[in-house]
């Protein structure tokens, strides 16, 4: 049977672009790029790169990318768009759980909850920042954003994404957040690429810092820090609050 994240992007690629939450991707890179030290001779990883326009947006500036992803119409979406762009990236079909690369990278972004965390526990969510570390060459570095478990403290989860609907866009409804699990769970609702009106009964993990940074140093991360997502307006003068929706982690890897 098919998780909710699977049948979500099985038709979904074009539609996605034009979502709201992915119109922040050049001054996101600003930022990557800035934590790269501009450095074009780094290898970069971008794990569920979705169409990949993180990774294209970097390949523009002279980076050498791979991007993972679980879906198939994603990744067919990606390379369309590298190869309208003239770029020579590596996209592949892999499941971010199970990355397949060993010291490979220097670098590692998965932005905009591109696989964590929406796993259905949280050894899956674990074992994909297992999986950055092993793919990452000593004192590597992982950048990624994620869902902030102290907003649900103080605000409704049910009336952010109520707020933040836009038309022509997925819409969350009836969104429950489980001060047990820290999960939430909601309905999406959306039109795949075809016109087709869907409806997906989705989970989705919010992660205190304490959580992440104790995540991290187990997968053989050295250090974290946590900054506020904005989205498209990544910053490291953005100090993470209660009032960010997500948080942004950059994290170091351990090295001789």
């Amino acid at each position: 049977m098919k998780q909710w994240y699977e049948e979500l992007f099985e038709n979904y690629a074009k539609k996605y672009d034009k979502e709201s939450f992915t119109q922040g991707t050049a001054g996101e890179c600003d930022f990557i790029e800035k934590e790269a030290g501009s450095d074009k001779a780094l290898a970069i990883l971008d794990i569920g790169c979705g169409t990949g326009r993180h990774s294209i947006e970097l390949a523009k500036r002279g980076y050498k990318v791979t991007g993972i992803d679980l879906s198939d119409s994603q990744l067919a979406e990606a390379k369309e768009k590298a190869d309208e762009a003239g770029l020579s990236i590596r996209f592949l079909k892999h499941d971010a759980r199970k990355l397949p690369f060993k010291k490979e990278f220097d670098l590692a972004i998965m932005i905009c909850e591109g696989a964590f965390p929406l796993m259905e526990t949280d050894e899956m969510n674990f074992e994909i920042l297992k999986g950055a570390s092993s793919s990452l060459k000593d004192n590597g570095k992982l950048i990624f954003t994620t869902l902030n478990g102290l907003f649900p403290l103080l605000h409704s989860v049910k009336e952010f994404c109520e707020k933040a609907s836009v038309k022509g866009s997925a819409v969350y409804k009836d969104n429950t957040f489980d001060i047990m699990t820290f999960r939430d769970t909601n309905k999406t609702v959306f039109e795949d690429d075809d016109g087709n009106k869907k409806e997906l009964e989705c989970s989705e993990r919010y992660y205190t810092p304490p959580e992440i940074a104790w995540l991290l140093k187990s997968a053989g991360f050295k250090k974290a820090d946590f900054f506020g997502a904005k989205l498209g307006a990544f910053s490291r003068d953005d100090l993470l609050t209660p009032d960010d929706f997500e948080m942004l982690v950059v994290a170091e890897k351990w090295g001789p």
